[in-house]
């Protein structure tokens, strides 16, 4: 043990900052690592710049969030929660702001001021940041975390909280080597993948809706059977982007959860019901209604779909673009209805990791305690954020889920290495 009772937290991110923060608080001597040469990339990148740090879902919901591993979360929900993460900021003169879907940005929507706020707190509680060290493991000795082996050199401690991320941004520093060092510290560790990304479609006209956004549409993700039967894997309500490979968007990374373990092993079809809102047969009736005339069907359907969907869904129609809409078939037009309920796209891949936003696997929960985040099997050394196995969809979930672990493996670790300075009792 070493005289000064020192906690070493490896990564600067959200989850990191916060658990220097809170550990420093409690008292403890505290030194960051961080690989790069600035605090918090990811989360300066967070949200397309404005940080989304988190929702006004009830706790419930935010378990729900993360699938079949959430229930791990509810020991750290119940210590610090998006109220208390809300009136950290306060007290750092961040101000904060509710927009649709309960997600919660800073007023600025600016990610830098969340950041830059959370490095000024430690930097007050005088916690020590070295910046451009990559660790390289984890120090155990006698069953306990002793320190940090850095590709600089040893850097000794009592407590070792690991906050590398995952492997999604890589460029932010998030390569995956917490993995490393907790499998080699003894963790098992769930494989590493890209959650809550982009997927890639086979059929090459998505190229030309390149840019194209959808709202208030709602997609359905099939696995297709050798028996050719459709089976309903997700499906979500909302925006979406077409992109030059395929599609993007909220309701799309969100349904991507659900597919990391199946694409490129089976058959997948994502439908998009551009008129949700309506039931086959009133879609049918209104084309009926508005079939008279002799406006031609290319001029109709602005009326119908956004412009730059025009020419694709023309093709896939079948039918002439300068037919009068009173000249359109019965049969014309329930291919059209088809189409309106269900633009499907074969899906051939999800985009890399370096474009996803989380990861999915990571550290085994069962192998941490969930209610101090501290290895069940080397005492002494905490999990924060993404190097465990809990991902969730997208709407701030996963942001507060980094600080929450943070917090609670900084106070835990802070309280813990101040009862090893205290007298034995006599």
């Amino acid at each position: 043990m070493t005289e000064d009772h020192k906690i070493i937290v490896i990564g600067a991110g959200a989850g990191g900052l916060v658990a220097a923060g809170r550990a420093a608080e409690c008292g403890a001597k505290v030194v960051l690592i961080e690989r790069g040469p600035r605090a918090a990339r990811k989360l300066r990148i967070a949200g397309k710049g404005r940080a989304n740090i988190t929702n006004t879902a009830d706790k419930n919901e935010f378990i729900a969030a993360f699938g079949e591993n959430g229930k791990f979360l509810y020991g750290v929900f119940s210590r610090f929660f998006r109220d208390d993460l809300i009136a950290l900021l306060k007290r750092l003169k961040v101000e904060t702001k509710v927009e649709r879907g309960g997600r919660v940005f800073p007023v600025s929507d600016d990610a830098d001021d969340v950041a830059d706020a959370l490095e000024g707190w430690i930097r007050s509680l005088g916690v020590e940041i070295k910046r451009n060290v990559r660790a390289k493991s984890i120090i155990v000795e006698d069953g306990r975390a002793a320190g940090v082996d850095t590709y600089s050199g040893p850097v000794r401690g009592d407590s070792v909280i690991l906050a590398t991320g995952g492997i999604t941004y890589p460029k932010t520093g998030s390569t995956g080597d917490g993995y490393k060092m907790a499998a080699e510290a003894g963790h098992n560790v769930i494989n590493p993948r890209p959650s809550l990304t982009a997927m890639v479609a086979a059929e090459p006209w998505v190229r030309e809706l390149q840019g194209l956004s959808l709202k208030n549409v709602e997609a359905k993700l099939y696995k297709v059977e050798d028996t050719g039967k459709h089976k309903l894997i997700g499906r979500q309500f909302g925006e979406m982007l077409f992109t030059h490979f395929g599609v993007s968007g909220p309701i799309i990374l969100t349904l991507s959860r659900k597919i990391i373990d199946l694409v490129g092993k089976v058959k997948l079809k994502l439908s998009i019901d551009l008129k949700p809102a309506l039931s086959d047969e009133q879609l049918d009736q209104r084309l009926i209604r508005d079939f008279t005339g002799t406006k031609h069907f290319v001029n109709y359907l602005p009326e119908l779909l956004p412009r730059g969907l025009i020419p694709v869904f023309i093709r896939l129609s079948g039918i002439p673009e300068h037919q009068p809409v009173n000249k359109i078939t019965a049969k014309e037009r329930r291919r059209m209805v088809e189409l309106l309920r269900s633009l499907s796209l074969t899906i051939k891949s999800l985009r890399p990791p370096d474009e996803a936003i989380v990861t999915a696997g990571g550290v085994y929960i069962r192998e941490i305690n969930p209610k101090t985040m501290e290895s069940r099997l080397v005492s002494g050394l905490y999990f924060v954020g993404e190097v465990i196995d809990i991902d969730a969809i997208t709407g701030g979930y996963n942001l507060q889920a980094a600080f929450s672990t943070g917090w609670v493996a900084g106070e835990s670790a802070g309280i813990k290495i101040q009862d090893l300075g205290k007298p034995a009792k006599q």
